[in-house]
């Protein structure tokens, strides 16, 4: 199905839960969230439900997050479930990894065929820092995990911070050298005002390419070390490749230079409501519908999608009214 600026709508973002085995400042309050009651949130039976119905519209990629989705019961149940409907031909997870050691292998045997970990940083402090209660040798072995378990399309998302990490981004792109794998540099959102960050927080992710290739040159005397390729089909990031890299390194530039108009996405909460738009507050209330009913919904809130959102700095702030914890990050 199309949107009202002929955008073809393909990709349903789920979050299962707004709960998370982790705090990061970006993400969540420090004390977590208010817990809901079971009846306020989408049942497994109305996830698939929903999924069918967001299939029969034309949308052929689900990807499952949270809060962090590996912490609801049954996920592996439900990507299985997921895989079995006709049309949807990619089921994808957004992870911060810790409990990969646990549930890789059942997850790539239910069919999963995309996972993307969250990592911000590669130093143990800093992790624990961001996370506020993480260890950070508990992604790193996730990350391994799903490698060894066959997954092929392993993305890693970090957050670009400045004054947090920008001093390693050198680092974290240089893990596609060894691990076949892809790191996608972030743009901080100004998503609420925690006041955990600063307007120093948040830089372009132009500054990456420009990071990389001076750090080469003045290692190896090297010039344009990190080039251009093709993106992969419908996806937001530009990438790019180091000489000689397994991986690839990608950018988000969603607050420097926005993608609305080839967004193709809309997004489902864990409580139940449509967001045709992260940074609108616009919401579409489905939980508790029958088919018919939800298929009305979904259907208006596609052509309800704005053409794009307000434009995002420090200053002006996203109106989405909820933590990324609550939208599904």
């Amino acid at each position: 199905m199309r949107d009202t600026f002929n955008r073809e709508i393909k990709y349903l973002r789920i979050s299962l839960t707004e709960l998370c085995n982790l705090r990061c400042r970006y993400c969540m309050p420090e004390n977590g969230i208010c817990k809901k009651s079971h009846d306020e949130m989408m049942t497994y039976e109305e996830i698939i439900q929903a999924v069918k119905i967001a299939s029969r519209l034309g949308v052929s990629k689900i990807r499952l997050t949270g809060g962090e989705p590996l912490v609801k019961s049954g996920i592996v149940s439900l990507v299985s479930k997921i895989k079995e409907i006709d049309g949807i031909d990619e089921v994808c997870i957004t992870t911060n990894g810790t409990l990969l050691t646990k549930y890789a292998r059942e997850l790539k045997n239910a069919g999963l065929d995309r996972l993307n970990i969250s990592l911000d940083t590669l130093n143990p402090e800093k992790f624990r820092y961001i996370t506020r209660v993480g260890k950070l040798n508990d992604t790193l072995k996730g990350i391994d995990v799903a490698l060894n378990e066959g997954f092929k399309k392993v993305k890693i998302n970090t957050v670009l911070i400045g004054g947090f990490n920008d001093d390693e981004i050198v680092d974290l792109a240089n893990l596609t050298m060894t691990k076949p794998l892809d790191v996608r540099f972030i743009e901080l959102m100004p998503m609420y005002d925690s006041g955990d960050f600063g307007k120093e927080a948040f830089i372009s992710s132009d500054i990456v390419i420009d990071k990389i290739n001076e750090y080469y040159k003045n290692k190896m005397n090297a010039d344009d070390m990190i080039f251009p390729v093709e993106a992969d089909n419908g996806s937001v990031a530009k990438k790019y490749k180091i000489k000689g890299a397994l991986g690839n390194v990608g950018l988000i530039s969603a607050v420097s230079n926005s993608f609305c108009s080839k967004c193709n996405r809309i997004r489902l909460t864990a409580d139940g409501k449509l967001k045709p738009c992260l940074h609108s507050n616009q919401e579409i209330l489905i939980k508790g519908l029958n088919e018919k009913e939800m298929e009305m919904k979904f259907k208006e809130a596609i052509l309800l999608k704005p053409e794009k959102h307000d434009v995002l700095s420090y200053e002006s702030r996203s109106h989405a009214d909820r933590n990324m914890n609550q939208i599904g990050g």
